[in-house]
């Protein structure tokens, strides 16, 4: 029997790694697609020709690669509105046209949220994203909708905060706490009593299996889906966690939060554990332990 073949884009991601490994812990032929990536994995969204090439016998698409940072957003509109509206255009028009139609999960952010009024947040709430990433991640949201509107199987998943990996960007929230707290050395904090929901990358990669095992059973017609904690944590909390956790000299230097960040949110995980069976499993202060143990052991280095 021949193996159903899934096509990560941002396969190279702190995310895409982890759900790559998922996919094929699960029997799954996994390719990759990403502008990071070597040989025949290396490939843009925004490119047609690359998108059609790496559809060929695909069943379905998990759809990571973006712009995928708030600060780089800002720092450089254009590419963030061409790759993760332009790119994810590019995907779906290409899989409608595709001969196998594959199914498309749309990987979204809590970003398209905005300061949300009333916490925790559900998946019905309203979407007023306060910052350029998160209206292009409520872009491409409507832009999965329309194709779906057109025969395309198609889902949204909503990430919040993945953290796990010594391989992800150093200077994001957890992992620069987690080397401060592995290594000694400052922790910056901006905004002490602004409120996250901080999730594992294995429990985020395994409520994404669980959302293609759906896919890949027919469903056509998911609302979308929060894989979150529903659990609040405060940078000033992480902070004291990291002191727990450290063996080393960790200073504190306070600065105002940025303009452009949401300051407050944490997701209702309801739709998520009613759906897919799926609950968050590594606490903040497992995952936060784990992640500075691995930078102690030397992974990633």
């Amino acid at each position: 029997m021949n193996k159903r073949k899934i096509l990560v884009t941002g396969s190279e991601g702190l995310i895409g790694r982890a759900v790559e490994t998922s996919l094929r812990g699960a029997g799954f032929e996994v390719f990759g697609l990403d502008i990071r990536g070597s040989g025949p994995r290396k490939g843009d969204v925004r490119d047609p020709e690359a998108v059609e090439r790496a559809l060929v016998g695909v069943c379905g698409v998990i759809h990571l690669a973006a712009v995928s940072r708030v600060l780089w957003g800002e720092k450089d509109p254009a590419a963030c509105i061409s790759t993760n509206v332009g790119g994810t255009k590019n995907l779906l028009e290409t899989s409608l046209s595709s001969p196998l139609r594959p199914w498309v999960l749309f990987a979204s952010s809590r970003e398209v949220y905005g300061e949300a009024k009333k916490l925790p947040v559900k998946e019905d709430s309203p979407l007023r994203p306060v910052n350029l990433y998160g209206r292009t991640k409520a872009e491409g949201e409507k832009l999965t909708m329309e194709a779906r509107e057109k025969g395309l199987s198609t889902a949204v998943v909503r990430f919040s905060n993945v953290y796990g990996s010594v391989l992800d960007y150093p200077d994001r929230v957890v992992p620069a706490f987690a080397r401060a707290a592995a290594f000694g050395g400052e922790i910056r904090v901006e905004g002490e009593e602004n409120l996250f929901d901080f999730t594992h990358v294995d429990d985020t990669a395994r409520g994404v299996l669980a959302l293609v095992n759906l896919l890949e059973a027919g469903e056509r017609n998911l609302p979308p889906v929060h894989l979150l904690t529903g659990s609040p944590c405060t940078l000033g909390e992480l902070v004291g966690l990291a002191a727990k956790v450290s063996r080393k000299e960790v200073s504190v230097a306070s600065a105002p939060s940025r303009s452009f960040d949401v300051a407050r949110f944490y997701g209702d995980p309801g739709r998520a554990e009613r759906l897919l069976g799926w609950r968050a499993e590594i606490s903040l202060a497992e995952g936060f332990a784990r992640l500075c143990g691995d930078y102690e052991a030397g992974q990633g280095s």
